[in-house]
């Protein structure tokens, strides 16, 4: 009997459900008949005659922190001055609110006002903005003026601020005005002329999250301007905090390093992937983006020669230089054409075709080893021929060269991987052995970012993983295993101990914890060469991989290997490890 019974009691259960979800649909046509159908009539004429007015009323933002809950990105509360469209059209109107605007120091011609109707119009009732981000005090001596324009309306709203400035900038980003292409592009979700967007960084990237969703107060007025009545109140609801990898305190301590150079350094995690500095430098302080700048100075920012609004840690394309030569140690060893204990000869240079490709000096016989501690061309001149530009481009890929890392960030490109292929299609010539030894030591065409060159030593010191950078605390863990032996990860490993114990990046070892890493010094068509240094700590038990790049820094070994040791030291001093 048991068993009869249980089929008849799930029925039951179904059916009160089923009930229910009818009984709720009822509910929402019947308010919705109400609304449209027997009230309809009654908005349109409140409508019509100018009596309904709409009130956007802007969620506040939500708060980006960094990873000690340090705000990096914060909403605070000021008003601003709007405007219905039908009240203000004639031109008598808009030049009367002019000449008010000015007598409280707002600049605001009757042109101006009008493009703003313009750019912002939706419906005749629906307020627009016409002066933003107004102090409490602003406000008050505004609306206390006896003249202040019935036509008018004083709101709340919320202004941006970011604690940080441009310590933290390219990260976070920054947001502005919606224009007219995002409007087209964004408009079917909610949003207006007027409102903000997030136009760069954690800003652009998590818009939605973060965003919220905006309210409304529809109200009745009378001839006057005056309130008679509410109709309808939504409130807006708030957007999502966010809690990023980023550690502040390390990242103004790379700031102060990198003061008055141009060049990025990446901090990340070499088991998940936590990027725990991102910096790029030149910056610039992303406030007044908030505020709006002047066509001349948003003109003197983007026109820049020193690029100040490129975030080169992800956009950053450059020669990685001897940083390069774990590709061809790892794919050398891989493919056994050398085994950690194959020595090749170097004399200083070697002759390929009719070019002579130099050493910085005469070595004499190198295994993979020595050839990593002292960089030492010739060797890898030699191995880069015998492996071939193919082995090496498929190596390189596999390292996470020539494509994204995923970081959650815009703007971020794939480098260069180059190859035969590549040559052929956009320069129309053949791929030569010249082009090969070039390669295998970072230099010709083969470009990288910084944050590449961070991922694929993180493999090389955790033991295989390449992670996909991490920004977001409440992100997964994401990466890929490369295919490669731990037996060649170890010898690799050990040329890059030797690098900093007795070899050209010495000087990253002064401040008392153990690292290794890899110079580079890379050849630009510029005045002075770019100088490099990746390296990972504790080097016995790695938990942070760091690349310093300087354009323009001349040596990786004596300007850039330093800074790289000293932020080493210092993040795991800072975070006890």
């Amino acid at each position: 009997m048991k068993r009869l019974d249980r089929p008849i009691i799930i029925d039951k259960r179904l059916s009160s459900w089923m009930y229910l979800l009818f009984g709720t649909l009822i509910l929402l046509a019947v308010a919705l008949f109400q609304f449209q159908v027997l009230h309809g009539d009654d908005y349109v004429r409140l409508a019509t005659e100018n009596r309904l007015r709409v009130i956007r009323l802007t969620p506040q933002r939500g708060t980006i922190y960094d990873a000690n809950q340090i705000p990096l990105a914060v909403s605070l509360r000021t008003f601003s001055i709007q405007g219905y469209p039908l009240a203000i059209q004639e031109d008598e109107t808009i030049e009367r609110i002019a000449s008010f605007f000015e007598r409280h120091g707002i600049t605001k011609t009757p042109e101006e006002l009008k493009e703003m109707l313009k750019g912002q119009y939706t419906v005749p009732y629906r307020s627009v903005a016409l002066v933003n981000n107004l102090t409490l005090a602003q406000m008050a001596s505004i609306v206390a003026d006896p003249d202040f324009p019935q036509e008018l309306v004083p709101v709340f709203q919320w202004r941006r601020v970011y604690p940080a400035g441009d310590v933290v900038a390219h990260v976070v980003g920054y947001i502005g005005s919606i224009n007219k292409e995002e409007l087209k592009k964004y408009g079917s979700e909610g949003y207006q002329g007027g409102d903000e967007i997030g136009k760069a960084g954690v800003e652009a990237e998590f818009e939605k999250v973060l965003r919220g969703q905006p309210g409304g107060e529809a109200i009745e007025v009378d001839s006057r301007g005056r309130l008679v009545r509410k109709l309808d109140q939504k409130q807006p609801k708030q957007g999502e905090n966010v809690s990023l990898t980023i550690d502040l305190i390390a990242q103004q301590k790379v700031s102060t390093l990198m003061e008055d150079q141009r060049g990025a350094v990446v901090v990340m995690d070499i088991h998940n992937g936590d990027v725990v500095v991102l910096y790029s430098t030149p910056s610039y302080d992303p406030n007044p983006m908030v505020w709006g700048l002047r066509d001349f100075e948003w003109k003197a920012l983007t026109q820049d020669t020193s690029y100040p609004m490129m975030n080169r840690a992800i956009s950053g394309l450059y020669s990685p230089a001897s940083t390069f030569k774990i590709v061809a140690a790892i794919s050398g060893l891989s493919e056994g054409v050398i085994t950690q204990n194959t020595k090749l000869y170097c004399p200083g240079y070697l002759e390929v075709g009719n070019r002579r490709f130099r050493c910085i000096k005469w070595h004499g016989t190198e295994n993979v080893v020595g050839a990593l501690r002292d960089s030492c061309n010739v060797f890898f001149f030699q191995l880069g021929l015998k492996l071939g530009i193919d082995v090496l481009s498929e190596w390189a890929y596999k390292l996470g060269f020539g494509r994204i890392t995923g970081i959650p960030l815009p703007g971020e490109v794939p480098g260069n991987l180059a190859g035969r292929k590549w040559k052929k299609t956009v320069l129309g010539e053949a791929w030569y052995l010249g082009d090969t030894a070039n390669y295998v030591i970072g230099q010709g065409f083969v470009l990288v970012t910084p944050i590449q060159l961070a991922r694929a030593y993180a493999s090389i010191a955790n033991g295989g993983f390449l992670p996909k950078p991490r920004l977001l605390k409440t992100d997964a863990v994401d990466g890929e295993y490369i295919s490669v032996n731990e037996e060649v990860l170890s010898v690799v490993r050990r040329g890059l101990e030797q690098v900093v114990k007795a070899g050209t990046g010495r000087s990253a070892g002064r401040y008392g914890v153990e690292i290794a890493g890899k110079t580079g010094t890379a050849q630009t068509s510029r005045n002075k060469n770019d100088a490099l240094f990746v390296g990972y700590a504790p080097a016995a038990s790695p938990k942070y991989v760091a690349v310093v790049l300087l354009e323009e820094g001349e040596s990786g070994g004596r300007k850039v290997a330093p800074l790289a040791g000293e932020i080493l030291a210092f993040l795991l001093n800072e975070r006890g490890e």
